[in-house]
């Protein structure tokens, strides 16, 4: 496909997919690894969602399938939001190429519904916004309150829900899901402001291929994107700045 091509990174060849957004994929020597899941991550209005935007667009210009999961909105809020930045995705989705699907928390079944979904079509882009929410919420198996990667999975003791191995456990499934399937995914993670972490529940940076932080920088009135790791990919640390325009995010 157009949106993909190859290049020489590490002295071995890596497929790449366009991120939908040229200057990023000169900063990532052409764009994500192939079948690779990217954190985005970032403090409230630092422009994570609007990534995912750009990254689904180029995709559907592409002729790929493409599946966006939420959870912290409904899929009307998502797409009004989307439109007013100039991404239509209605003519996409009523073609079948592309689907929104609400992850509904309340529900039991949440891992089950996620990689139903994506087993159901050959999805070759995902987007999970966000991740954050959906790993806070435990996975119930077989009536029992707790936290598993299968439902075959064999646990001599329960774990604390709000324990690392339980967040780093659940957090792992969720991304095996991805992993699995020939796809190139992108995940969103609330990052609080003044922290230090790379995602709010600290963990999901070191499961992840690749980190693209977003930030707001007050004092300068700008917006900043930082590559913090990607597989297999020789990249600045360097922040960038960016602003959000009617068309998306815009380097500066």
């Amino acid at each position: 496909m157009d949106g993909i091509k190859k290049n020489i990174s590490f002295e071995r060849e890596v497929t790449r997919v366009h991120t939908g957004i040229e200057e990023l994929d000169g900063f990532l020597g052409g764009g994500l690894p192939e079948n690779s899941v990217t954190l985005v991550s970032g403090t409230p209005g630092s422009g994570k969602s609007i990534i995912c935007f750009h990254y689904i667009l180029e995709g559907l210009q592409n002729g790929e399938t493409c599946l966006y999961l939420t959870s912290d909105e409904r899929i009307e809020s998502v797409i009004k939001q989307a439109n007013e930045l100039g991404f239509n995705f209605w003519s996409a989705v009523e073609k079948g190429q592309l689907k929104f699907m609400y992850v509904d928390l309340d529900k039991r079944s949440i891992h089950t519904d996620i990689e139903d979904e994506v087993n159901s079509n050959d999805y070759t882009r995902i987007v999970l916004d966000s991740l954050t929410p959906v790993a806070e919420v435990p996975v119930w198996i077989s009536g029992v309150h707790e936290i598993a990667p299968t439902d075959h999975s064999k646990m001599e003791k329960d774990m604390p829900l709000e324990s690392t191995p339980a967040t780093r456990t659940h957090i792992r499934h969720i991304l095996n899901i991805f992993n699995k399937k020939d796809c190139t995914a992108m995940v969103t993670s609330e990052v609080p402001e003044g922290s230090r972490s790379l995602s709010r529940d600290t963990i999901s940076e070191f499961l992840v291929d690749g980190i693209i932080m977003m930030d707001l920088d007050m004092t300068m009135d700008r917006r900043k994107l930082t590559i913090r790791k990607m597989r297999a990919t020789k990249h600045s640390l360097k922040p960038h700045d960016i602003a959000i325009t009617e068309g998306g995010i815009q380097f500066l």
